[in-house]
């Protein structure tokens, strides 16, 4: 079975997405709602202790679903076992990671995977190495959730080709990411809406002591 499947009584959904918060989801305000999406990066350093503190908050927003991937910072949850995970997390949350979830019908998948870039977490290299997480994405994905953008889809050109491809295929919904901090909100074409979730700012040059949460959650009503 791809998906999960969970039933919701209500036929109408409102979902939150957001993304790349790095330590800062404390500074977040968030009201209640159905689905509460992140798309990677809730930490900035990848270690257990970050993990902790996002989980123990996320687990308290007050939203029906909360779910959640990893991004390329999130070094803890690559290295830990699927057994350690299961422990960690909540069981008010959902962690997808190139798998998928059913909510009342609506169809969502989810992987962690970007373009190799510095050895980081859940790197692949452009080529075949990564077009085989991408060809998992089922045909009948509703909302899919990456931590790096299509190419093209509000990305600066940093975006995966083989991603790209296999979005046009699948024509999802929604296609929420972040990853990217420079670019925000969203775009429609080919009838999806490509998210860009990102909250934090972009700093030239880096320097992640001065990372501020700068930008509203994303939500869709469905």
């Amino acid at each position: 079975m791809r998906y999960l499947k969970i039933m919701k009584q209500s036929l109408f959904m409102n979902i939150t997405m957001i993304a790349d918060t790095h330590g800062l989801h404390d500074d977040i305000r968030l009201t209640k709602g159905d689905v509460l999406i992140h798309a990677g990066d809730i930490t900035e350093y990848g270690t257990e202790e970050e993990v902790m503190d996002f989980l123990k908050w996320f687990s308290k927003q007050v939203f029906a679903y909360k779910i959640f991937i990893a991004g390329n910072h999130d070094l803890f949850l690559e290295e830990c076992t699927i057994l350690q995970r299961k422990k960690l997390i909540p069981k008010n949350i959902i962690y997808l990671n190139n798998n998928g979830v059913e909510i009342n019908g609506l169809k969502i998948w989810g992987s962690p995977v970007t373009p190799y870039f510095l050895g980081m977490a859940f790197n692949a290299h452009e080529g075949a190495a990564i077009k085989k997480h991408w060809d998992k994405i089922p045909i009948e994905t509703d909302v899919l959730i990456t931590h790096g953008p299509p190419f093209g889809k509000l990305d600066n050109e940093l975006g995966c080709k083989s991603l790209l491809n296999r979005v046009l295929v699948v024509k999802p919904k929604i296609h929420c990411f972040g990853h990217i901090h420079e670019q925000e909100n969203s775009i429609t074409k080919n009838g999806i809406s490509f998210i860009n979730a990102a909250m934090v700012n972009s700093l030239k040059p880096i320097d992640k002591d001065n990372y501020k949460i700068v930008r509203k959650p994303v939500i869709i009503n469905l």
